[in-house]
């Protein structure tokens, strides 16, 4: 067994950024053994007491949780989701881009929460939702499938007479949530999808939900069917980075023109929780109108964390470490000690990220000191062992001998951590996150895919004065921006479209041409995968007409290159929410932007390629591409760890790279301290287990 300090060493730090909570509840699981439970315990009885009393009348209430950036806003919506998930369906609605498309985001986000399946479940939300309706108890889902369509259809609308819009198909497309074969069309239809006419055709829907009317009406049905399950709760976090207006606010206006909505047209059954940070909710709320205000039942606002609170944060996550020592470590959160805290914080209180991100920089100087200590006796018990013959210089030789007579501990790098290191070990993180989430770019809507394009495009600065809205369509202009080249006089136009539905595509293109014949842009680039077509379509004809020569281009995206711009798209919520923490540091949108430039991360994006924004990074040797990655990793793995047991880091590396083996990244380990000097095996000739990788300040 090892000791507490050994395991110090060879451990990665258990407060690292990569490890903090932030975004969607559905993307990642929250660890009940981190929780510290008395943190907002009164907040979380408080939204249950209301969350009890949706369910017994049917009456929506909404909750603001306020509270400063770090103090947990964000972690106690997923805890409310964990905890009480058996009481209700949870909805984690992502920051709206476009304010006339918020009924069909909320729609959206609202269907794919339904998607996802509880913990310890095994059906989704919705076909939970589903069978708790009456025609569900009464009869099986086998009988069901087996069973007639227009009956379902004419027993659920004896059931809701009333309240229902579109009930015929509202109804006809839950019968086929029944059906394995048109499941996933009829989830689509729910969601928004603009479908194409032989899709509508096999659901037996005549249009698809594309107006913000028919959302709202189609989420009140969900609110009206749920008073016979269980309510459902939105979410709203992250909501610095939601749609602006002209002067550059963030329009809460709109948000809270929803909420008014939901509440005035006595939608039912909902539990809305608008999270918001206290700064924010300051320096706007004078700009929502004081009738929307009154449409907020409940204000909560979060507290700071006392020290034995803090204490009980560290606690949990030193923990793993101490459970593997011999002997036991003298203090539940050592190497760390209460002093440390009450010197931080002399005020006795503070908010929860704060103490792990103290907790983060601690861990790591101890962690480095006792490196370099062990590798000072290290260095000691090796020139015990050299004969002394060998230790002693010819008199001839000591001029030239004299340097290696000073040996000197290897010294590690002062800094604690580097940012681009860090950030890139953040990034891969997420990245890993939005791979698994999205396997398909129709994913995301228009608006959404056109708003992480013009992020990525500010980060870059390559281009000038970007403009979102390029067409003039009260429909297609949230698919549009336009931008200009440095020491350019022309514009160039960028359209983003994936609505499956041919005749809108077709109108499309004809706001396209609108906006080139107004001159409104000189180039324009369409992006789209969905298909465009054939020559018997109208819209066809014009896109072949417009996309024809070489001015004019058509770009396929590839669904990578879709990922890159979502995890972009997610950090982005996280810098401008105060959620995004980079080793010790907290950056910012603009400290964000500048990270993402110096790593150049979005080189690797072939849609920024193919809009000639970036240049593909070209390597010399024919598979440099497939073991890069794997290097890059390790060396901004041991850049942000400091130190790490040789043994752990081939294990971490495996699991983010399935297209390597042991064998592989061990040569890469090799082949990355041959090549980089600060990078260095501690015991190189001991047992593997023994060995430890570490930087060193050259």
């Amino acid at each position: 067994m090892a000791s507490i300090d050994q395991i110090i060493q060879r451990e990665p730090n258990p407060f690292d950024a990569e490890t903090f909570w932030s975004g969607n509840f559905w993307q990642e699981q929250q660890d009940p053994a981190l929780t510290v439970e008395s943190i907002h315990a009164e907040a979380l009885a408080e939204i249950e007491a209301i969350l009890d009393l949706v369910a017994k009348d049917n009456r929506t209430r909404t909750v603001i949780i306020e509270g400063e950036t770090g103090s947990g806003k964000t972690y106690l919506l997923g805890r409310l989701k964990r905890i009480l998930n058996s009481k209700a369906f949870f909805v984690y609605i992502e920051p709206f881009t476009a304010s006339d498309y918020i009924w069909r985001h909320i729609l959206r986000y609202t269907v794919d929460s339904l998607l996802e399946v509880p913990e310890g479940k095994q059906e989704s939300q919705l076909l939970i939702w589903l069978k708790g309706l009456s025609e569900f108890k009464q009869r099986s889902l086998l009988d069901l499938i087996r069973g007639d369509r227009q009956l379902f259809i004419r027993n659920l609308r004896e059931t809701y007479p009333f309240g229902i819009y579109n009930a015929a198909e509202f109804f006809g497309v839950l019968y086929e949530l029944t059906n394995p074969k048109l499941h996933s069309l009829a989830c689509e239809w729910l969601r928004g999808d603009d479908l194409d006419e032989e899709s509508l055709k096999l659901l037996r829907v005549n249009h698809a939900i594309e107006t913000e009317d028919a959302a709202q009406k189609i989420l009140a049905n969900f609110g009206r069917i749920s008073a016979e399950t269980q309510p459902i709760v939105l979410c709203f976090d992250q909501l610095d980075n939601i749609a602006r207006l002209p002067d550059g606010s963030i329009d809460l206006q709109t948000l809270f023109s929803v909420n008014s909505v939901i509440h005035n047209q006595k939608l039912k059954n909902f539990l809305i929780i608008i999270s918001i940070i206290t700064d924010t909710w300051r320096k706007n709320s004078n700009r929502i109108q004081p009738t929307d205000k009154d449409r907020i039942d409940y204000h909560i606002q979060l507290k700071q964390i006392s020290l034995d609170q803090a204490e009980s944060l560290w606690m949990s996550r030193l923990h793993i470490l101490h459970r593997q020592a011999t002997p036991p470590p003298p203090s539940p959160i050592y190497p760390l000690t209460r002093q440390m805290l009450e010197e931080k914080f002399p005020g006795g209180k503070t908010r929860p990220r704060n103490v792990l991100i103290l907790g983060r920089q601690l861990f790591q100087d101890i962690k480095v000191g006792l490196l370099r200590a062990d590798a000072s006796e290290a260095i000691e018990v090796r020139a015990e062992l050299v004969p002394p013959a060998q230790l002693l210089p010819t008199p001839e030789q000591q001029p030239q001998e004299k340097p290696q007579q000073e040996k000197k501990t290897p010294q590690l790098v002062e800094s604690g951590f580097d940012a681009i290191a860090a950030f890139k070990i953040v990034w891969l993180r997420k990245f890993n996150q939005t791979q698994q989430r999205i396997s398909k770019i129709r994913q995301f809507s228009s608006p959404e895919l056109i708003q992480m394009l013009a992020e990525a495009l500010t980060a870059l600065q390559v281009v000038e004065d970007i403009q979102p809205r390029l067409l003039d369509s009260r429909i297609y202009a949230s698919y549009s921006l336009s931008y200009q080249l440095p020491g350019e006089t022309e514009r160039i136009g960028v359209v983003w479209s994936e609505d499956q539905n041919l005749t809108k595509f077709c109108n499309l293109i004809k706001a396209c041409q609108e906006a080139i014949e107004q001159n409104l842009c000189q180039r324009l680039n369409l992006i789209r995968f969905e298909r465009v077509g054939n020559q018997n379509n109208l819209g066809y004809k014009l896109y072949t007409q417009l996309f024809s020569n070489n001015q004019h281009k058509h770009l396929i995206p590839s669904l990578t290159a879709v990922q890159y711009l979502a995890t972009y798209h997610s950090l982005v919520n996280d810098a401008y929410s105060g959620d995004l923490v980079v080793g010790e540091a907290t950056p910012d949108i603009k400290e964000l932007e500048a990270l993402i430039r110096e790593s150049k991360i979005l080189h690797e994006c072939s849609l920024l390629q193919d809009l000639g924004i970036v240049t593909k990074r070209m390597f010399s040797e024919e598979n440099r591409a497939e073991w890069q990655p794997v290097e890059d990793f390790l060396f901004n793995r041991v850049i942000n760890q400091q130190c790490l047991a040789r043994q752990r880091l081939i294990q971490e590396t495996l699991s983010q790279f399935a297209q390597v083996n042991e064998v592989q990244v061990n040569q890469l380990i090799e082949h990355l301290c041959r090549k980089n000097e600060k990078i260095k095996i501690l015991c190189p000739d001991g047992k593997l287990e023994d060995q430890l990788v570490y930087v060193q300040q050259s």
